[in-house]
């Protein structure tokens, strides 16, 4: 069973003069994504009482998602007031004193045993106490559990950026699989290349750098040849979840190759690599052609 670790909030997305309460977070997305898909999928992540929380609770009971380690508070769920500018989304985040932001680090719980690899990233990176909490699980879980990491950057919502470059200086080398948007590696490394960029990133420890492009295609990185797989056409509606999708898409494929454990990532070939690709960027292409993130159920993947 594959755990996700990091933000759940609702995106209010502007609607004919009013806004509209979407549920949204960057590891939601993918937690929602996996359990579509059909893998065993867990969630830890602090869940507000108010009604946004049991909204944001519904698309993952309908996936399957176990969210037995889900905390429950009264603190209020974390609102992203999006801005559309020229068709770019600008977004102004209510999140002091939210559930999920004031996650501490001693309330990271022992994991069940049937938990088998763990996925974690997104803007909760950034604020503390909660990059502190899951910073401090992926350190415990590490060499134990398979680990991939999206830090999903968002340079808007970086208020201390010091403080975490330092953090993702740290993280980085904890992960087994590191996945980064053009955007997050030229954020990285200004001025160097994609390609440079991608194996500065693996060159810190990850076994496998993924570096998506959007309709260029993704490519991962790794100590062979570096694999590219392309990206499927189609007519796109917008790209809220594209990347999140992407990241349940490689962790199906792995898993069901049974690459998904320590010993699979240390026997990694190009073909391996070659169907998580192929299988992301399928799923990615779904929830592209529709509004929103509304990722793929398995029976539309074999369609």
């Amino acid at each position: 069973m594959i755990l996700c670790t990091g933000e759940s909030l609702i995106d209010m997305v502007p609607e004919n003069g009013q806004y509209r309460p979407l549920s949204g977070g960057a590891v939601y997305n993918t937690t929602v994504a996996l359990g579509r898909l059909g893998v065993p999928t867990a969630y830890f992540w602090p869940i507000s009482r108010d009604p946004f929380g049991e909204q944001l609770l519904r698309p993952l009971v309908e996936a399957g998602v176990d969210i037995d380690l889900c905390p429950r508070t009264d603190r209020l769920t974390t609102l992203a007031f999006v801005t559309l500018t020229g068709g770019e989304a600008r977004y102004s985040f209510y999140d002091e004193g939210s559930a999920g932001r004031m996650l501490h680090p001693d309330e990271v719980p022992a994991l069940p045993s049937q938990i088998t690899a763990l996925f974690a990233g997104g803007i909760s990176l950034v604020p503390d106490p909660c990059g502190a909490a899951v910073e401090s699980l992926v350190a415990r879980e590490r060499g134990r559990l398979p680990i991939m990491l999206d830090p999903n950057i968002r340079p808007f919502f970086i208020q201390d950026e010091a403080a975490y470059r330092a953090r993702l200086s740290r993280m980085l080398p904890m992960a087994d699989i590191v996945k980064l948007s053009g955007d997050d590696l030229e954020w990285l490394h200004p001025g160097a290349s994609h390609e440079e960029a991608a194996r500065a990133v693996l060159g810190l420890g990850p076994k496998v750098v993924l570096q998506t492009g959007g309709s260029e295609g993704a490519r991962a990185h790794w100590a062979g040849e570096t694999v590219f797989a392309p990206s499927f056409r189609v007519q796109v509606a917008d790209t809220i979840g594209a990347g999140d999708t992407f990241n349940a898409g490689v962790l199906t494929s792995l898993s069901r190759q049974g690459m998904l454990t320590p010993e699979g990532l240390e026997s990694l070939a190009a073909e391996h690599l070659l169907a998580a690709l192929t299988l992301g960027a399928q799923a990615a292409s779904i929830t592209v052609s529709r509004h929103g993130a509304n990722p793929p159920w398995a029976h539309e993947m074999t369609a």
